[in-house]
């Protein structure tokens, strides 16, 4: 019978994880767009680029910093190209190879959004846990990051 509640147990904390991540992706989401006019997805590929000093990243890097392929990173910002959020220029080391380049309405999107969406991101994460759950939540992640890298 113990099995049955372990299971259970696990089946309600999969659950309640799966609802947390799409209700806070979902305001967050909603924060970027009615403070910047931005989606997630354009954010998450604005924040890299303007922490470089210059604006510019390979495209390799930006989607390896994200986490994204190639088809996926090269789709997003052609349309964030078509937006005025970045421009797409070619690479003067490797003719194979293109840079992403922040323009300055991307730079004020994301200064339009950034302090908003680090505010609700303490609200809704930081804010819920206590400094020991915080450990521990570290801990947890960096465990699954690793075994998801190792498999």
């Amino acid at each position: 019978m113990a099995d049955v509640a372990t299971d259970r147990r696990e089946a309600e904390v999969w659950c309640s994880y799966q609802r947390v991540q799409r209700a806070l992706g979902s305001a967050l989401d909603r924060q970027l767009e009615r403070d910047a006019g931005i989606s997630g997805a354009d954010y998450a590929l604005l924040v890299p680029l303007a922490n470089e000093p210059d604006g510019v990243l390979r495209m390799r890097e930006l989607g390896a910093t994200v986490e994204w392929d190639r088809s996926r990173l090269s789709h997003h910002v052609s349309r964030m190209c078509k937006r005025g959020l970045v421009t797409r220029e070619n690479c003067t080391e490797d003719a194979r190879g293109a840079n992403v380049r922040l323009t300055e309405a991307g730079r004020a999107a994301v200064a339009a959004a950034r302090q908003q969406h680090g505010e609700l991101v303490r609200r809704y994460f930081f804010d819920q846990v206590s400094g020991p759950e915080l450990e521990l939540l570290g801990r947890v992640f960096s465990r699954m990051l690793t075994r998801l890298a190792q498999d």
